[in-house]
């Protein structure tokens, strides 16, 4: 397991939670460190939501923690009928995610009421809230890493690793459970992208011209991560069907593998194309095979054709892999044209660097 950013920051925080508390000469500092780790984000944004959120959090478990020991006393049922409506007040406000931090205030108030038991609230909730402050400045100093550089290694990581299969696949060369196995675990770094991607989405500017930029580069990561599903998509139904297409004539089969090399080479492109890798204007072809999408469709009628008279036939599995294709080189050739799009337009703006350990 790697030591992430926002491990050290939580260190970081509890440690400056319990020096301040000890600073403020505060009693029980230990909530100040327990708030603390209740606040820490991995961006700035969440922070500021998080931190307007556990105030609100805070202040609902100390306001009825308050009015029940007043009213009803501190028994161990009284405490947890208060929690109760902790809870419920919280889910109302929408705001659920402080339900922890409201009963850590809840049960750090209501554990020994006594004669200054309104002096001792207000001190053990300036301990929570000073946690709580804690968190937050550790996020403002430490900044989180470029979420952008993470999101595309990963798109680029995804994309060699499902181009590689696909390869090997229309080969007939890969070997059929390990495929399976790796087709589920590539779904589940699919669904780390979508997080990435709204973690860099959540990224502050702080100039406002940068705001066009951003807003346009959105679009185009959106794009980038709809892309890698469509070539996930178009590996399941290769792997699927696999042997379906193998008894389809070998003239077929080959045009199919030339258009998916062609099409798998164009993604690489236009992958690196945005970083400025490679050259922007590449045409793939396969010696003088090149194909449309609309003569591989008329491909496949063809063969339907020749078939309609069987009885089991498997041309209903080709469609589906042919249709997997066509999506594919869809959103391919619209990415490639909102690339080359906010090329045009941001020359300056388009550098993405990739650092070793981004991942």
């Amino acid at each position: 397991m790697k030591l992430g950013a926002r491990i050290f920051k939580t260190g970081i925080a509890i440690i400056l939670a319990l020096f301040l508390s000890e600073m403020f000469h505060l009693p029980a500092p230990i909530f100040a460190g327990i708030a603390a780790i209740f606040a820490v984000q991995p961006t700035i944004y969440r922070s500021y939501l998080s931190i307007v959120e556990q105030i609100q959090g805070n202040a609902i478990g100390a306001l009825i923690a308050v009015i029940f020991v007043l009213l009803f006393g501190n028994d161990v049922f009284i405490i947890g009928l208060a929690a109760i409506i902790v809870i419920t007040i919280n889910l109302k406000l929408k705001i659920e995610n402080t339900i922890g931090l409201s009963l850590v205030t809840l049960i750090a108030i209501m554990e020994t009421p006594g004669d200054t038991f309104l002096q001792f609230a207000l001190i053990r909730f300036s301990t929570i809230m000073l946690g709580v402050l804690s968190a937050f400045i550790v996020n403002l100093v430490f900044l989180p890493p470029k979420y952008e550089n993470k999101l595309y290694f990963k798109l680029s990581n995804n994309t060699e690793e499902i181009t590689k299969w696909i390869r090997l696949n229309i080969r007939h060369a890969s070997e059929h459970m390990l495929l399976k196995n790796d087709i589920d675990k590539m779904k589940e770094s699919n669904v780390k992208l979508d997080q990435l991607y709204l973690m860099y989405k959540e990224e502050r500017n702080y100039f406002k011209r940068n705001d066009l930029v951003k807003s346009r580069k959105l679009v185009i990561y959106r794009q980038m991560i709809s892309t890698v599903k469509r070539s996930l998509e178009t590996l399941k139904k290769l792997h699927r069907f696999e042997n379906d297409l193998q008894q389809m004539p070998e003239d077929f089969q080959n045009a199919v593998q030339q258009q998916l090399d062609i099409l798998i080479h164009y993604h690489e492109h236009v992958m690196l194309k945005f970083i400025g890798k490679v050259r922007p204007n590449v045409v793939f072809e396969e010696g003088d095979f090149s194909m449309s999408r609309k003569e591989l469709v008329n491909l496949f009628l063809a063969q339907q054709k020749e078939h309609e008279h069987d009885e089991e036939s498997i041309l209903p599995h080709i469609m589906q892999v042919v249709s997997a294709i066509v999506d594919y080189d869809e959103h391919v050739e619209h990415l490639d044209k909102l690339i080359s799009s906010f090329q045009a337009y941001h020359k300056e703006e388009n550098e993405v660097s990739i650092p070793e350990n981004a991942e």
